[in-house]
């Protein structure tokens, strides 16, 4: 399998938060309208899926600023990477599908905490009591990572709430295909999906349903940051490990880069068609809801669109 291509750039410009901000605040308008006089709605909700390498730390930030700082809404931005499984339940996880590459290290749908996600955001949603966040160590066991004790989990503020709450990471909005598909796509020319069995990327679609119940429910509004072609995220990662490298004298190889980004590709080959028709296809009333900005090669927007 061929190396990425050659870096381009490494610095991440933020021109995606100028779009995403509008379509936020057009968004939470019309959530206002829907609970006017409601003494203590629940927090707004934007899931956000940043293709992975294309700034999303970046604009993540930036957004979370903006609303604050100009908006005057306190805004608690959640990644799904906290709630992976403990390390003891990922290392049961891989050892009941010993043969399953998908499942052995984090990352994958089904090496998610799914329970504590929707114990968090029910609590989230349903009190107004501070609420515990959870946070997981990934550098924990020599890189295998786990969960920290929930003894030092930070809480939401008691005196500033969250008005609004981004759930963000590269899973996020995926949405399990018919066993059909899998197997179609499968069967087609692709970069890695023959890497793996059928059924063990079955066994991956299979979970990511009971992701899609929790997430889609709890969204008011959905976010992509797309990329004209996937495969970039083999460049940005190795641009990324070239810089770590350039700082830190450590860093990936370009073959280790490759095995690294194999390791998730085959989530992104079968579930991106569908974030890209929406997250909330087929569901009355929420047309308008997702925004999907596309980047090119050097991570610029080359277009955005309101599904």
């Amino acid at each position: 399998m061929a190396a990425p291509d050659a870096p381009l750039q490494t610095r991440v410009v933020d021109d995606k938060s100028p779009i995403c901000i509008p379509f936020i605040l057009s968004r939470l308008a019309e959530y206002k309208k829907q609970h006017a006089g409601e003494a203590n709605p629940r927090p707004f909700i934007v899931g956000l899926n940043g293709v992975q390498g294309v700034g999303k730390t970046t604009l993540v930030r930036a957004l979370a600023e903006t609303l604050q700082e100009r908006e005057g809404l306190p805004t608690l931005v959640v990644s799904i990477d906290d709630f992976y499984l403990t390390h003891a339940d990922q290392l049961a996880l891989a050892a009941a599908h010993p043969d399953n590459a998908l499942v052995q290290y984090r990352g994958e749908p089904g090496t998610h905490d799914i329970p504590l996600l929707t114990t968090f955001l029910t609590a989230l949603t349903t009190n107004h009591h501070p609420t515990p966040i959870p946070q997981y160590s990934k550098s924990a066991f020599s890189g295998l990572g786990d969960r920290l004790p929930p003894s030092t989990w930070p809480h939401t503020s008691p005196t500033a709430p969250p008005r609004v709450l981004i759930l963000e990471g590269w899973c996020i909005g995926f949405r399990p295909l018919p066993s059909d598909l899998v197997a179609q796509k499968w069967s087609a020319p692709s970069r890695t999906l023959h890497n793996h069995k059928l059924s063990h990327l079955e066994f991956i679609n299979a979970r990511l349903a009971d992701y899609d119940a929790v997430i889609k429910s709890v969204l008011d509004a959905f976010i992509h940051i797309d990329a004209e072609d996937t495969e970039y995220v083999y460049a940005w990662r190795a641009e990324q490990e070239a810089q770590l490298r350039r700082e830190t004298g450590d860093g990936m190889s370009a073959e280790q880069v490759v095995k690294f980004v194999d390791a998730y590709y085959p989530a992104y080959e079968l579930f991106t068609d569908g974030v890209r028709r929406g997250v909330f296809e087929g569901v009355p009333g929420r047309e308008g809801c997702q925004l999907r900005v596309v980047v090119g090669r050097d991570r610029g927007v080359v277009e955005s669109m309101v599904i």
